[in-house]
């Protein structure tokens, strides 16, 4: 499956009916009056948040939507009949924004969230209601409202509780691949994940889900590599993880590797080095060079930063791991309760 989190569409609700010019006809009645029917109100545009899609695919394919107009009215003070809304589901987590000023129309965050992106017309009234007793026979009625059309930008971002960063080969889609259900590609060469990857992990009585982001690399917060374009997803996280390579085959210092993607991270959303954060090192079932994972723990220990010692492998490390995620994940639950 393709993954897209970014589309453009257009939208366009459904004009009123016009309201009716007529005059009651019937036969022992010599001076009917005026007994013209309102216009129907125009379909309206709705963006519905559902939990059962999980791409922007679709609107890459129809970019164009329009609701129904509304009919005319008829005689005999008949109402038109009312167009019908467009509902256009799209993906919990959806950011909705305007296209000619990037301002931030709706936030979708939960299921069944909606946002109406343009409000059908309303209907115009027949020469019924026009009738007064110096102009008993009006020869006019109101025509309808007219359509609200506009661009909109649609952008999706995902709704993970934990976040995983790191350098392209970190080992992140070995451990989501692990500790859930995903099943990520994984292989032995740079950005194998090429798509951010969704996994539910249960633990206990509990379930949290955790977001495997495309590999960071230094630029990029400017668009280099494949972590720009994805940073948008761990925002909504509410824990981020480290993970660093300190096997021998890794390149560079690990603290040189954590500096970077915090760089990175700092550079796209200062608010995204002030979330919880943890270091993982992983791998460590192939790390003969302890000095490597020394030194990243002396400069945890510095930073005051949690680390775990980890193989995604040998699954050393992981039920530590997991029952820390899950118990701050429920504190903030708490304290979000208690505020």
């Amino acid at each position: 499956m393709h993954f897209t989190d970014y589309a453009k569409i257009y939208v366009k609700s459904g004009r009123g009916g016009k309201g009716c010019v007529s005059f009651r006809r019937e036969k022992f009645v010599p001076r009917g009056g005026p007994d013209g029917g309102d216009g129907g109100k125009g379909g309206s545009v709705i963006l519905k948040a559902t939990g059962q899609m999980s791409t922007l695919l679709d609107f890459r394919y129809k970019r164009e939507y329009k609701a129904e107009n509304g009919q005319g009215g008829m005689g005999k003070k008949m109402y038109g009949k009312d167009g019908e809304d467009l509902v256009i589901p799209v993906p919990v987590g959806t950011l909705i924004m305007f296209e000619d000023t990037d301002e931030i129309a709706a936030d979708l965050v939960k299921d069944g969230d909606f946002y109406i992106a343009a409000n059908g017309g309303r209907g115009g009234q027949g020469n019924s209601h026009f009738a007064t007793p110096t102009k008993q026979a009006p020869m006019y009625a109101q025509p309808g409202e007219e359509a609200e059309e506009q661009w909109l930008i649609l952008e999706l971002k995902l709704l993970a509780d934990v976040g995983l960063v790191g350098l392209p080969n970190a080992g992140k889609s070995t451990l989501i691949s692990v500790i859930s259900s995903a099943k990520p590609k994984i292989a032995d060469y740079p950005f194998t994940t090429l798509a951010p990857q969704l996994g539910v992990v249960k633990i206990d009585d509990g379930r949290f889900v955790v977001a495997d982001i495309p590999g960071l690399i230094e630029g990029a917060h400017k668009g280099a590599g494949l972590g720009f374009q994805f940073l948008r997803h761990i925002e909504r996280s509410g824990i981020l993880l480290h993970l660093i390579d300190i096997s021998d085959m890794a390149d560079g210092n690990p603290v040189e590797q954590y500096e970077k993607i915090t760089n990175e991270l700092k550079k796209y959303s200062a608010e995204l080095t002030m979330k919880v954060q943890a270091v993982v090192a992983t791998k460590i079932d192939i790390a003969t060079d302890r000095a490597r994972l020394d030194m990243l723990a002396e400069y945890c220990d510095t930073k005051k930063m949690k680390l775990f010692r980890l193989s995604s492998v040998t699954g050393e490390g992981v039920n530590d791991l997991l029952y820390y995620l899950k118990r701050v994940l429920e504190e903030k639950k708490d304290e979000k309760a208690c505020c």
